[in-house]
């Protein structure tokens, strides 16, 4: 069957037109950026524009502006090169970090853990999945000169739950500690302005100094991402051979991909706020249908329907629990009926595991394994929710009836996943 609903723009979103058009005419100029012909000369303009246009979706100067070739590495880049940089001349162990994160982030920091010798330091969440601020200041007061850094996700990928950057990058800059946000899931859902938080510690090396995003997440091209760094600040680059990039990062640098992310970053920057209200709406009338058509469902993460702040959830995120039935059967379910969603948790070497992010957030094994993440996006219509509301009841009466399966997760405990894996 041909996938007619698509409910998955969290994992990726469809490439706008104008992102594919401009990245076709952006294939036929030829011409290195870096050579000084007038070919290559020809190409770095382009690429400079684009890097302009990127900037100032993220309210950060265009020698800010990184281009990388996506989320993962400007993740790595940011905290593998911020650690790096830290602990030059002098020992500072200590990442502070909420659990929940990207894997990006945790398989990041734990590999500084395996071969580095950094100590991890997790910060707890709430019920909502919102990052304990008086255990981070607690953490931040503690000894801070040995803090390398901070790293938070701006907005969960799975629940949808908006941290306070704000207040946190005041924090890190109080204790004298560079802080990174991972902003690939906010960015274009809610409004990223880099100048202004960093403008607590805007003549410093310390406070928000790095920001990542990516371009798939908001209608542009796989394959491309930026790590916006503070001119003020450096990192130890992870790869090296001619430093194009501030010596921050090596490479040619793909000019077309540029140019489409730069494209999908205007288009999106000018509808963010009338794209959110729509959205809101869409994802409020999922939320109550879904509570119609199956009322033992459990929301995950802030409900604005029920007088949580709007501006706590994203306004393109659903994410429920479904007792006594496996996430994953659901979505396969759902997916024979046309419907494209996520479980939102991992799965390795095929073997389906609970969410680490429900868990991180107090849930049970059993909440965390029944798992649905419905994310919309620029084509998201009311007919697709009419959809999933449609096929969401037999899907779940099936799902149910097979109940929920025993087996030895990949670290080898029978029904459970590590606490901060998943």
């Amino acid at each position: 069957m041909s996938m007619t609903v698509y409910l998955d723009h969290a994992a990726t979103t469809p490439v706008s037109p104008q992102a594919i058009d401009a990245y076709a005419r952006a294939m036929a100029v030829v011409g290195n950026p870096s050579s000084i012909h007038t070919a290559g000369q020809d190409a770095k303009r382009m690429l400079e524009e684009a890097r302009e246009n990127v900037a100032a979706s993220l309210g950060c100067d265009p020698i800010e502006v990184v281009f990388t070739s996506g989320g993962t590495e400007s993740i790595n880049l940011a905290i593998k090169g911020l650690y790096w940089q830290r602990n030059s001349g002098v020992r500072r162990a200590r990442i502070l970090v909420p659990g929940g994160e990207h894997h990006a982030t945790i398989d990041t920091v734990e590999w500084l853990e395996r071969y580095e010798g950094a100590q991890l330091e997790w910060v707890p969440l709430d019920h909502d999945g919102t990052v304990s601020l008086d255990a981070l200041e607690a953490a931040l007061k503690a000894d801070s000169d040995s803090i390398a850094l901070v790293t938070m996700i701006w907005a969960n990928n799975e629940v949808g739950t908006v941290q306070p950057v704000e207040t946190v990058a005041a924090m890190a800059a109080a204790a004298g500690v560079p802080f990174h946000i991972d902003a690939v899931a906010a960015y274009q859902h809610v409004p990223v302005d880099f100048g202004r938080l960093r403008a607590v510690s805007a003549s410093t090396d310390v406070g928000l100094v790095a920001l990542s995003v990516s371009a798939h997440k908001i209608g542009g091209p796989v394959g491309v991402g930026a790590l916006v760094l503070s001119r003020r600040s450096n990192v130890v680059p992870l790869i090296h051979g001619g430093g194009q990039q501030r010596q921050v990062r090596s490479g040619t640098q793909d000019v077309a991909a540029a140019v489409a992310f730069s494209v999908a970053a205007g288009e999106a920057s000018a509808a963010l706020a009338a794209e959110n209200a729509r959205l809101t709406v869409l994802r409020d009338r999922l939320i109550g249908g879904v509570r119609q058509v199956v009322p033992a469902a459990v929301l995950n993460g802030p409900d604005p329907t029920r007088g949580a702040d709007a501006a706590s959830r994203l306004a393109m995120n659903a994410h429920f629990s479904f007792p006594g039935c496996e996430g994953d059967s659901l979505l396969f379910l759902l997916d024979a009926a046309g419907i494209a969603v996520s479980t939102g948790s991992a799965c390795q070497a095929g073997i389906p595991e609970p969410s680490h992010v429900l868990q991180a957030m107090g849930r049970d094994e059993l909440a965390s394994r029944g798992a649905l993440r419905v994310t919309l996006g620029h084509t998201t219509t009311d007919a697709d929710v009419d959809a999933f509301l449609s096929a969401l009841p037999a899907a779940y009466a099936q799902a149910s009836k097979a109940g929920l399966a025993d087996r030895v997760t990949s670290i080898g405990t029978p029904g459970v996943s590590g606490q901060w894996r998943g």
